[in-house]
């Protein structure tokens, strides 16, 4: 079957969610222009990674190429609205690619879907017609410094991290693996 690429040149929306509850959210990125969406899983850790590249990016295209990105985005800029359903996923996301295009002014996301095989670096923002499924989105700096906002506040709607070694705490306890399994106690006599 040939590849295909979903192309979101200007979206109308692109963004990060989750549906369950903190501990057991599945995470989704989705892309919306027009009557068209697409929607594809992907691990906590991969959201909280493009958030901070795409940070990073924007920081070295404001340095090198003078474009003006707000250090914060108003507050009406984010997108706070819920995932678009139904929800129904492309792909799980195995590769990300991230660039800039000098043409069009734009941030590019690339999302390709997961394969048991070696993606070659070749095929990542390319048309190239073998290789994995992709997500390719177009973001203004401005679209892309509000998606990384967003981003961030999902992630840090889930459990709180454990103040010792910072994994997440749960509602039915957490066996903390800086104190080895122990909890100190008060001993009655000792001096």
């Amino acid at each position: 079957m040939p590849r295909v690429i979903h192309v979101f040149r200007q979206p109308d929306r692109f963004i990060a969610g989750t549906v369950g509850e903190p501990g057991d959210r599945a995470f989704y990125l989705q892309a919306v222009e027009d009557a068209r969406t697409v929607s594809v899983l992907l691990e906590k850790q991969q959201v909280t990674v493009l958030a901070e590249r795409i940070s990073a990016l924007l920081g070295e295209i404001s340095r090198r190429f003078g474009t003006e990105v707000g250090e914060d985005v108003a507050t009406d800029e984010v997108d706070t609205e819920p995932l678009t359903v139904p929800l129904e996923e492309e792909f799980r996301v195995g590769t990300m690619g991230l660039g800039w295009d000098a043409d069009s002014r734009s941030i590019v996301v690339e999302l390709l879907a997961f394969t048991e095989e070696e993606v070659d670096e070749s095929v990542v923002l390319d048309d190239t017609e073998e290789g994995p499924d992709a997500l390719r989105v177009f973001l203004s700096p401005v679209q892309a410094k509000a998606f990384a906002t967003r981003a961030e506040r999902v992630l840090s709607a889930g459990r709180p991290p454990c103040p010792l070694c910072a994994e997440p705490l749960d509602a039915e306890g957490h066996i903390c693996p800086r104190q080895n399994g122990y909890h100190r106690r008060a001993v009655v006599g000792e001096s």
